[in-house]
C-alpha cells in the first residue's frame, strides 16, 4: 500500500479560519509552543456580529431542540433572504454523513439539500456504493442560502458551523464524505484545495471519525472527466467503514 501524501502545511490563512471555527464552537485552539508566530496569531476580524459565542450555544441540543434552533436562526444575514432553512434529511443514525456547501435556490425553496440535478448525481454515486439516499444523513456547512449561489463567507461559515457539529455528535457517522471544497475547508480547518485533500483518509473532531474528500457533484457536471477520481473518493471511503467491520 503507497504511502499516503503529506498534509497540507499549515499557513497564517488557515490557520485564522480555524481559529474563528473553533472559537464559534467554544474550543480552545491547541498551541504547540513551537509553533510558528504566524500560525498563531489571531485572525485580522472577527466573525461578523464580533459575537458569535454569545448566542444560545447548542452544545447540549437534543435532535428536536436543534432543529428548531436552526429553524429559528438569525445568526447572521442570510437569514434575512432566505425562504426556509435546510436542516438536511436522512436517517439521524446513519453510518454516513455527506456534508455539501449550502442550499441553492432550489433547496432553499424545498427545504432540502442536494436537490435537482446535482442532486441526482449524488444519488448515483451513493448507490454506486451500494447506498440509498434515506439510509445516509445529508447536510450542508450552511443551513441558509447565499445569495446568487455565492461561496459562503468565513463568518457565515463561522456563526454556522455550531450547528453541522452538533449534527456530527447526535448522528455519530462512521464516515463523513466532504463534497466539494467549501465542506472540506471547514470541517478540516484548511484552506488546501480539493485536489490536495482528496485521496486519504483525514480525522475529524475529538472522535477523530474518519473524513474524506471528493469533488462536489456540481462539479462533476461540469467537469465530467473527474468522476473517475470521485469513484475512487467513493471506494476510499467504503473501503474505511469494511476495514471497520461497519457495513
Amino acid at each position: 500500500m503507497g504511502r499516503s501524501p503529506p498534509a497540507p502545511p499549515v499557513t497564517a490563512a488557515s490557520a485564522a479560519r480555524r481559529a474563528h471555527y473553533l472559537a464559534a464552537l467554544g474550543i480552545d485552539a491547541y498551541r504547540s509552543r513551537h509553533a510558528p508566530v504566524a500560525e498563531l496569531q489571531p485572525a485580522a476580524e472577527p466573525p461578523a456580529g464580533d459575537a458569535v459565542a454569545a448566542f444560545e450555544p447548542v452544545s447540549g441540543a437534543d435532535w428536536g431542540t436543534l432543529r428548531e434552533r436552526v429553524a429559528g436562526c438569525t445568526r447572521c444575514r442570510l437569514c434575512e433572504g432566505r425562504t426556509q432553512t435546510v436542516f438536511g434529511v436522512g436517517d439521524p443514525r446513519a453510518r454516513w454523513l455527506v456534508v455539501g456547501e449550502a442550499p441553492g435556490a432550489e433547496e432553499d425553496r424545498r427545504g432540502e439539500p442536494f436537490v435537482g440535478r446535482a442532486g441526482q448525481l449524488l444519488d448515483s454515486m451513493l448507490r454506486a456504493v451500494g447506498l440509498a439516499r434515506e439510509t445516509v444523513f445529508i447536510a450542508n456547512v450552511l443551513k441558509c442560502r447565499p445569495p446568487d449561489n455565492r461561496d459562503p463567507r468565513p463568518d457565515e461559515i463561522a456563526a454556522c458551523l455550531p450547528y453541522l457539529e452538533r449534527q456530527v455528535a447526535l448522528i455519530e457517522p462512521r464516515i463523513i464524505l466532504a463534497v466539494g471544497r467549501i465542506a472540506a475547508q471547514a470541517l478540516l480547518g484548511s484552506d488546501a484545495p480539493v485536489g490536495r485533500l482528496r485521496g486519504r483518509v483525514h480525522r475529524h473532531g475529538a472522535a477523530q471519525t474518519p473524513l474524506v474528500v471528493t469533488y462536489h457533484p456540481a462539479y462533476l457536471l461540469r467537469s465530467p472527466g473527474e468522476k473517475r477520481k470521485a469513484w475512487d473518493d467513493l471506494r476510499l471511503a467504503r473501503s474505511q467503514l469494511d476495514g471497520c467491520g461497519a457495513h
